[in-house]
């Protein structure tokens, strides 16, 4: 990480900002007058600046349980953005690994870690997610087969990738998928003349929705849950 960034990073002041009090010679790396904005900070690197030491920076890894209506965004704009009301000093570099519709609630991964969230997002990893899914109208009797089979979606050339599809009620069901194509849950159902009236997600690889967390709250992911993404 370059100089310049990482002292945005641990105190919040702009580039333009952290490149001035760089010029002037106040911060300094292993007691030494470090000036150049592109300097190297690396894994055991010590800075000080303003009368404080930073160490290095670490990547986060956070769960949220998202509230409708919400956007699946880092900053704000027709709706509130996810992150508003994450109680964190630096949101500049955070991102959301695998996005929500507005209107579907559940578990959501945000990230500063871009290797990390490519496990979960990229095509190629297949990586599983489940939903929750309420439906308009009872589940036709062979849709469990149609789902494993894959389905044809609207102005897609080919079918989706095998589904499991676990029957709650009728009107109720647990959907597992390892694509991630646009409002592709909804279009699934739609593709068998049904309709989704509620979505939520519990899962995303092997990392659960924690039980515990109400809607809008968040939490640090463990080190089982972080390290769980690249043992895939």
């Amino acid at each position: 990480m370059r100089l310049d960034k990482f002292i945005c990073h641990h105190t919040g002041i702009s580039r333009v900002e952290a490149k001035r009090v760089l010029r002037q010679g106040l911060v300094t790396h292993n007691d030494e007058v470090i000036k150049d904005p592109s300097f190297k900070v690396n894994d055991d690197t010590n800075i000080e600046f303003n009368g404080r030491s930073y160490g290095p920076v670490k990547p986060r890894y956070f769960m949220l349980n998202k509230l409708a209506n919400t956007l699946c965004s880092t900053i704000d704009e027709e709706y509130p953005s996810v992150l508003s009301d994450m109680d964190l000093p630096h949101t500049k570099g955070l991102h959301i690994a695998g996005r929500l519709d507005v209107d579907t609630t559940g578990l959501v991964l945000i990230t500063d870690d871009g290797q990390w969230s490519h496990q979960i997002t990229s095509p190629k990893k297949q990586c599983m997610k489940r939903y929750r899914v309420w439906l308009a109208e009872p589940l036709a009797p062979d849709a469990e087969e149609r789902f494993k089979e894959g389905v044809q979606l609207h102005s897609e050339l080919e079918l989706t990738k095998p589904a499991l599809l676990n029957r709650i009620t009728n009107t109720e069901v647990q959907l597992s998928i390892s694509e991630g194509k646009y409002h592709q849950v909804k279009r699934m159902f739609g593709a068998i003349d049904n309709k989704v009236v509620q979505l939520h997600r519990e899962k995303i690889g092997d990392i659960t929705l924690d039980p515990e967390l109400g809607e809008g709250e968040w939490r640090a992911l463990t080190e089982q849950e972080i390290n769980s993404v690249w043992q895939k």
